[in-house]
């Protein structure tokens, strides 16, 4: 098995959304699109990455929607050495269709109460629901490390709730560990580094805002 030595994960550059909530009521959220800041944003995680690929190959996963699309494309990667497939499993929560803001926000409220891993939004998904098929994309990524000419880095642009949700099935981490981190900011990166001994380890945590609560000896 030809496993990667990197596994980057990326959450797409500042969003129309991330700035003007009313946005959700006027267009999909599909559809949204980079900001200026966004593209700039983007721009610099795309040196990083440039510096850390160097002249190796890159295995790259992107999120079916405009601005991980746009996120992808201003990373400025050497189209020879990528290789780009669309996982629609990597989507943001669904969130239902069009969105009305006011009803967005009491949602979100209940889901702050009741729990965000668990809540389902009305017409949406749950966290539970997002990390389902995470799961099922990482049972179709360990896959494709069988092929023998795997390259040996991973890149996947994504959200930030599905980075956080892809870290806690790789690593098994508890559902109120999940709870208590933090998603990324835009255009961040989290790596999974494959170490000597075969295991893979993050290469920095995720910001908590909580201590986690959990239910029993899981915890």
């Amino acid at each position: 098995m030809a496993r990667p030595r990197r596994i980057v994960l990326v959450r797409h550059g500042e969003s129309t959304g991330n700035v003007d909530d009313s946005v959700y009521e006027r267009e999909p959220d599909h559809a949204l699109a980079l900001t200026e800041r966004g593209r700039r944003q983007a721009e610099e995680t795309g040196e990083r990455l440039r510096k850390l690929f160097g002249h190796e190959r890159v295995s790259v996963y992107v999120s079916p929607y405009r601005r991980t699309h746009q996120t992808l494309g201003a990373f400025g990667l050497d189209p020879g050495l990528i290789r780009v497939r669309e996982e629609p499993r990597l989507r943001e929560q669904d969130w239902g269709n069009w969105q009305d803001r006011e009803d967005v926000r009491l949602q979100k409220s209940y889901r702050d109460a009741y729990g965000h891993f668990f809540y389902r939004f009305a017409q949406g998904e749950s966290g539970a629901d997002v990390y389902d098929r995470v799961g099922g994309f990482l049972e179709s990524l360990f896959r494709s490390f069988e092929a023998p000419d795997h390259p040996p880095n991973v890149l996947i642009v994504t959200h930030g709730l599905a980075m956080r949700l892809f870290c806690m099935r790789w690593f098994h981490w508890t559902v109120a560990e999940f709870e208590s981190l933090s998603n990324p900011g835009n255009a961040e990166m989290r790596m999974l580094v494959l170490g000597e001994k075969g295991k893979y380890a993050l290469d920095r945590p995720f910001e908590r805002w909580r201590e986690p609560e959990p239910y029993g000896i899981t915890g």
